[in-house]
């Protein structure tokens, strides 16, 4: 069950059927590293940190902004209302994407610190095990035909759900040990109506693919797309 807490500047929203205990502490890597249960990390625009929890592995995510702007305002954002923080919002899409069947990350807990007109935002999410993105498995092996019907499945469903992935590209595909297909990172992602945007999806995922291309070698052609685009297709 989804529950809120807000005391005084700080509101937490959480599902308390994949955390038992939820406080501030729990948004600090240095609390988790005191108690032992950091797993290990990813570099990309800040850290994550992987951590240990009671019931399965959560990602640890301090929000952080990219671009000019963010080497001058690391980790600060106008705060006009919480439901339009980076981290809420990104907890109950990717809750609504969870219900809907999309194979994503669990949302486990969302916090949103308020500094004065500003606020700074954590999102502690599902780690997903035993996992690769497109471009890890690629560099060493070609998918099937069917994995890439699997990963344009996957698509149609989120699209389905009517939920625009404004960065869908082959680092944010994720395949796993059992062949299971995951899409991950939906910061800025939103629901809209209509369906023309769709397609711009699927262009910005083929620039992707041509872009990793040209940076190092992949077992990846160009018509395999059009097995991803076959999966997309079908009804669900």
């Amino acid at each position: 069950m989804l529950k809120e807490i807000n005391q005084n500047k700080v509101h937490i929203v959480y599902d308390d059927s994949l955390i038992n205990e939820i406080n501030e502490n729990c948004f600090n890597v240095d609390y988790w590293q005191a108690k032992h249960k950091t797993i290990g990390s990813a570099i990309g625009r800040g850290t994550t940190w992987f951590v240990q929890l009671d019931k399965l592995q959560g990602a640890l995510r301090h929000y952080r902004r990219g671009g000019l702007l963010g080497k001058i305002i690391t980790d600060h954002y106008i705060f006009i209302g919480k439901q339009k923080t980076r981290s809420i919002q990104e907890f109950y899409l990717l809750n609504k994407l969870h219900n809907a069947g999309v194979n994503v990350p669990r949302p486990i807990a969302a916090r949103v610190v308020k500094r004065t007109f500003f606020y700074q935002a954590d999102l502690l999410s599902e780690k997903i095990p035993n996992a690769n993105d497109l471009v890890n498995i690629l560099q060493k092996t070609p998918l099937s035909e069917f994995e890439y019907q699997k990963i344009g499945q996957q698509i149609k469903k989120m699209h389905n759900a009517q939920v625009d992935h404004s960065d869908l590209n082959i680092h944010n595909i994720l395949l796993d040990k059992q062949g299971k297909v995951w899409i991950i990172d939906f910061d800025k992602c939103y629901q809209r109506s209509g369906d023309t945007w769709k397609q711009t999806n699927l262009d910005r995922l083929l620039r992707s693919f041509k872009k990793e291309q040209l940076k190092r070698t992949l077992s990846w052609q160009e018509s395999d797309f059009d097995a991803l685009k076959i999966g997309y297709m079908e009804d669900f």
